[in-house]
This record gives structure tokens, C-alpha cells and sequence, in this order.
């Protein structure tokens, strides 16, 4: 998998400046684009950005500590957040890619060619295992096919503390976003985590969260070949693998860090001083005291004091 990292915003996307009277944050809303791929309802997101009635782009929006607790005894530059993804985003990752090859059934059977076609059981994992490496090739194939028209899937905000403390770096907020290609990076297996077994067949030894959703997306993408839809509420719900459903996985900032080191990591942008700037008219005193972030700000009054 390819690491793209692109800095790059709305007005760019879609030439639209994200300040006009046209742009519509639309919160727990249907990207209803997608919604002809999928069996039933397309799930809601957190977020749709829609302008004159259409709808530009969907993000599932991830508020993360930074940093976690494997990298807070570890330096600076070693920090990282932990990021915990719902199953329904994996639902829009699948619709990404169809979306990226220009809904071309034809050019998504081919490149799954044959791969998944004979697995007689997807519920079982004994089942399935054998097939890991070429559900593992297919999706590179699809990645390296679509790469060029990757889209943001996840914002993922970012609030610094100092170290394990709940005190606010000084430079302590900033914004990340992953695209559907980039994603890729915080659940799929590499080339070493497949082992050849007894038959000679390169294959993955069990099935945990990550593992799960890299066929939960195959089976998504497959089905779509074979029907011109996908039903991914069943897929998540029936191939479970013996692992609960509540969250698609989590990777935490020992796999995340490497993946989005960079100046801004480090040294968030916009600092505590700023913060008055962004919370307005006594906003901080309606925050949820009981929300690790809101916690924060709202016993922290002297972030909103005014400078002499």
C-alpha cells in the first residue's frame, strides 16, 4: 500500500469556498450518492458537505487524544492517537472504490478475477483463512487501480496534552484527514503477516478485528461485482468471526504515528491561546463535563480570560 500524504482543501476539491452562503455541514446525514450501491439504506455519517442541494463529500469525524496511552512515556515526536473506526465506515469504504473505478462492474470483476470464489462458507473462519492472501491482492489491485481518485473518508481532529497529564499543550490542536486509499493503512496486513502453511498456501493464521474488516471490504466490493449491489449491514452482522460487531477496529498511535508523522504531529497549529477564539459566547460552560476534551476546557477558565 502506498503512503499518499496531500494537504489539500474544499476550495481545491471543488473549487467552492467552504465560507460561502452555499456550503451546508449536514451532521448525521445519508452521502446519498452512495446509496445505489448498497441493499437498504446507505447509513448515516457524521458529516455531509452539500452545496447547492448536492452532495460534495462524507466524513466520519474521529476526535482523538494525542497523546495515547502506548506513546505518553515515550519523546515527543514518538506520540500518537489511538483511532477506533465503526463497522458502517467500512460500508462507505467499499462505496469509495466503487465510486473510484466509475461504478465499471466490468473492470471490478476483473480485478477480483476469481478470487473469493471458492470459499464455501464466508461465516466460517477455517473457511476463509486459506483465501487471505488473495482477498490481500485483489484490494492492492483495486487500490492501485483507483489511487489517482481517492476521497476523504475520515477527519480526524486531534487535541495535545503534555504527556499523560490532562493539561493542554500550548500548541495543541490541529486536523488530519484520511482518504479511502490512506485508510488502508490502519487495517490491512502487510506482505510478512502471511505465512505459507502446510498446502504452500500463503495465508493469515487467525482472523482478529483488523483481519476482519480487510474481508468485510472484499466481500463488499465482490458482491457488488456479482449483483450491482452489496447488502453490508449483513456482511458485518454474518461474518463476525466469533468477534463483537460494536466497532470495526482500533489501531493505536504505535500504528498510527509512523503513518502520520509530519511537523503538524509534533506541533499542533493552533494553540491553547486560540481556543477562546473558537469557543464563543460562554460555549465552554454548556460542554459535558463527563467527555474526556470537554472536561478539559471546562475546568480550564483560565483559557478564556481575557489578555491585559
Amino acid at each position: 500500500m502506498r503512503k499518499v500524504v496531500s494537504k489539500i482543501g474544499i476550495d481545491e476539491l471543488y473549487g467552492i469556498d467552504p465560507l460561502c452562503d452555499n456550503i451546508y455541514f449536514a451532521f448525521e446525514h445519508q452521502y446519498t450518492p452512495f446509496q445505489k450501491y448498497v441493499t437498504g439504506s446507505i447509513p448515516r455519517n457524521d458529516l455531509v458537505i452539500i452545496s447547492n442541494n448536492q452532495c460534495l463529500t462524507s466524513l466520519e469525524i474521529k476526535l482523538v487524544a494525542l497523546p495515547d496511552n502506548p506513546t505518553c512515556e515515550l519523546s515527543d515526536e514518538y506520540f500518537g492517537s489511538e483511532i477506533v473506526i465503526r463497522p458502517d465506515t467500512i460500508i462507505y469504504l467499499a462505496c469509495s472504490f466503487i465510486n473510484a473505478l466509475d461504478d465499471d462492474i466490468e473492470s471490478l470483476k476483473e480485478l477480483i478475477g476469481n478470487t473469493g470464489d471458492n470459499i464455501t462458507d464466508w461465516t466460517e473462519a477455517e473457511c476463509v483463512l486459506p483465501h487471505t492472501y488473495e482477498i490481500f491482492g485483489s484490494i492492492k489491485r483495486i487500490v492501485e487501480a483507483s489511487y489517482h481518485k481517492q476521497m476523504p473518508i475520515i477527519m480526524e481532529p486531534v487535541w495535545k496534552t503534555e504527556g499523560k497529564s490532562p493539561k493542554l499543550a500550548d500548541n495543541c490542536l490541529d486536523v488530519f484527514v484520511w482518504s479511502n486509499c490512506g485508510m488502508l493503512l490502519l487495517f490491512m496486513p502487510s506482505e510478512h503477516d502471511f505465512d505459507a502453511h502446510s498446502n504452500g498456501i500463503n495465508a493469515l493464521r487467525k482472523i482478529g478485528r483488523h483481519e476482519r474488516t480487510m474481508i468485510w471490504l472484499f466481500k463488499m466490493l465482490k458482491d457488488y461485482a456479482n449483483n450491482g449491489h452489496f447488502d453490508g449491514k449483513r456482511i458485518i452482522d454474518e461474518l463476525s468471526y466469533n468477534t463483537k460487531n460494536d466497532k470495526a477496529f482500533a489501531s493505536n498511535g504505535l500504528r498510527t504515528r509512523p503513518i502520520m508523522t509530519c511537523p503538524e504531529l509534533t506541533t499542533p497549529r493552533i494553540t491553547k491561546q486560540e481556543i477562546k477564539r473558537i469557543i464563543l459566547g460562554g460555549g465552554q460552560n454548556l460542554l459535558s463535563p463527563e467527555r474526556r476534551f470537554d472536561a478539559i476546557i471546562y475546568n480550564s477558565p483560565d483559557l478564556f480570560e481575557e489578555e491585559s
